[in-house]
């Protein structure tokens, strides 16, 4: 077997595990010695193991001399748990195959330098495309301290997300929409605005048959308008995190928090100051599940990483319809935000493409 297939092998078992890690990475690694696998593990839940230490748990003394593919660059340091590469020097396998180095000021090399220093061999770069695009999130969350975001949209296909009368339910067919609630339970929190809330008064959780994680519920709400006894106050399937503006009504705050609401003020309510706060408060992952002004104030400012379009086999026309996202938009086309297409496919009758903001 190729170093590729080992490391293959690495981040499917990353992959298995990659929307329940938060604020950790996903991270998958395999034991190898005389071309038999000895033992393999990925790291379930922040906190918990790390992938080394249960393959290396799996694999018992026949470690020693062993080769180890992990998908991230072992931690040097102690956190929650102890240093990863500690325990590889300590069993004593005899090579670290590596498929991307850590970016976290806490590793970023450490782990390699501290094995190499060991006498083990390290060779990094073995499938690091593929460990890239799965650490993305991750990545984006330790160099900017922001969560990534994701928008997701659903338009006909001339583009509209509503009838002029603002008539949007639905546009697209219930396996798309089973498709939404399963991106749901994969991100950490879900945010939209309170025109949305007052026109739909969504539950914005995730309603999937076997079950799944419910996202913080996130909503923009400059002035507290949200009554009371809508769903995303009332629900108590997931924590619920409001911003309004610092003049908001005090009183209306503190009925909020006596439903278990948490409201955060700011000085200037702008996406910025709630990507900082949320990155704060440790969520890696948001999607954006709002109306066309607030789509286009993360586009405004190039704050989003993902867009996610489900586009439906009708068309409704109307000059007035609304589309994905509102504002001014540009002037000229050269001032486009561009996007990379990562992936078309048929979900139900309907097109759903995902597609990555180009890099800067």
């Amino acid at each position: 077997m190729t170093e590729e297939y080992y490391m293959n092998l690495a981040l499917s078992l990353a992959q298995s595990a990659a929307h329940q890690t938060s604020p950790n990475p996903p991270v998958g690694a395999v034991v190898v010695k005389n071309g038999r696998i000895l033992g393999m593990g990925a790291h379930l839940k922040a906190g918990e193991a790390h992938a080394e230490v249960n393959a290396l748990a799996q694999a018992g003394n026949e470690a020693k001399g062993a080769d180890i593919y992990v998908t991230l660059e072992p931690c040097a340091h102690h956190g929650k748990t102890p240093p990863c590469a500690d325990l590889i020097i300590e069993k004593g396998l005899r090579r670290v195959f590596i498929a991307a180095v850590d970016p976290n000021p806490l590793v970023g090399g450490k782990g390699i330098e501290k094995l190499r220093n060991a006498g083990i061999e390290v060779k990094t770069g073995i499938s690091e495309k593929a460990a890239a695009d799965l650490l993305a999130p991750f990545f984006h969350f330790i160099q900017k301290k922001r969560p990534y975001v994701t928008i997701k949209t659903a338009v006909t296909a001339d583009g509209k997300t509503a009838a002029h009368t603002g008539h949007s339910q639905w546009i697209t067919s219930e396996p798309a929409r089973k498709d939404v609630h399963l991106l749901r339970s994969e991100h950490d929190a879900i945010l939209t605005g309170i025109g949305t809330v007052l026109l739909d008064n969504p539950l914005l959780t995730s309603r999937l048959p076997q079950g799944g994680k419910n996202p913080i519920r996130v909503l923009l709400d400059t002035h507290l308008r949200v009554p009371a006894d809508f769903h995303i106050i009332q629900n108590k399937d997931a924590k619920t995190i409001i911003f309004c503006a610092s003049d908001a009504q005090t009183d209306k705050q503190r009925a909020l928090e006596e439903h278990g609401v948490t409201v955060i003020r700011l000085p200037y309510m702008s996406i910025d100051a709630v990507l900082d706060e949320l990155g704060k408060q440790n969520i890696m992952t948001l999607f954006v599940e709002a109306g066309a002004e607030v789509n286009a104030s993360f586009l405004d400012i190039g704050a989003f990483n993902r867009l996610i379009m489900y586009m439906a086999p009708k068309l409704i026309g109307g000059k007035s319809a609304p589309s994905s996202f509102g504002g001014l938009g540009g002037s000229l086309m050269d001032e486009a935000l561009g996007l990379e297409f990562k992936s078309v496919e048929m979900i139900g009758p309907d097109l759903k493409i995902v597609a990555e903001k180009r890099s800067e």
